[in-house]
């Protein structure tokens, strides 16, 4: 992202704007584990790397707790540390939504989003058998981008994209186990037969089963069991 090397003054709309890009740059590095767990983000240091004034990183940062994404510390942001019961909550979450916003993707499936679920799991697959982890991230980002997509509800989907962006730092050292990676592939095998199948009810069950899996595979990678432990790192 180009942000400019000034420090301008920005009228109200300007800052929005940047605040916006901002947020998108460091939603990114969330995503893909770019920001350790104890990493501090302080928004002067940050708006001195993308040479910006202070206020639209600090918006962008302060959105960010807002959605859950990054918790306020005595200096600075960082990644919220979940217990195995936050952990679990989500999970639950995701469980009573996604099943039907599959059934929705799936009754309003087109070919082109068809051809971007191929395209992910194919690189998925390659991913996996090359311990190639940070493309596994990607290509199941990209899958699950694909399919919510097609989800009429957007304020679902955005809901969804959200939640499971909040386990995303406890995934990514899960995902580092084979174990986990296979069943991740498998299940999204057999969500892609769903969908192009256009089949609602069909898909509605794989995701059941595929959340199930996922959340029992998490917490073993984890070495994670009673409802009422620490933090949930492996």
């Amino acid at each position: 992202m180009t942000l400019g090397s000034a420090a301008p003054v920005e009228s109200i709309g300007r800052r929005d704007s940047l605040a916006e890009q901002v947020y998108a740059d460091l939603l990114t590095r969330l995503r893909h584990g770019r920001v350790a767990p104890d990493q501090r983000l302080v928004d002067v240091e940050l708006a001195r790397g993308y040479g910006l004034s202070r206020m639209p990183v600090r918006d962008a940062l302060l959105r960010l707790v807002a959605e859950g994404y990054l918790v306020g510390t005595t200096r600075g942001f960082k990644v919220p540390a979940l217990a195995s019961q936050d952990v679990r909550d989500i999970f639950e979450i995701r469980r009573l939504l996604e099943p039907q916003a599959a059934a929705s993707a799936a009754g309003a499936m087109s070919d082109e989003a068809l051809e971007a679920l191929g395209a992910a799991h194919a690189e998925c697959r390659r991913a996996h058998g090359t311990d190639d982890i940070d493309a596994m991230i990607v290509s199941n980002m990209a899958f699950r981008a694909a399919w919510l997509g097609r989800v009429a509800n957007r304020r679902l989907a955005e809901t969804i994209f959200r939640f499971v962006d909040h386990v995303q730092a406890v995934r990514l050292a899960t995902l580092r186990h084979r174990d986990t990676r296979a069943i991740v592939v498998d299940g999204l095998g057999h969500l892609r037969a769903a969908f192009q199948a256009r089949d609602p009810e069909l898909a509605a069950a794989c995701m059941g089963r595929f959340v199930d899996d996922a959340q029992a595979a998490f917490f073993r990678a984890a070495g994670v069991e009673g409802p009422h432990d620490g933090p949930a790192h492996s």
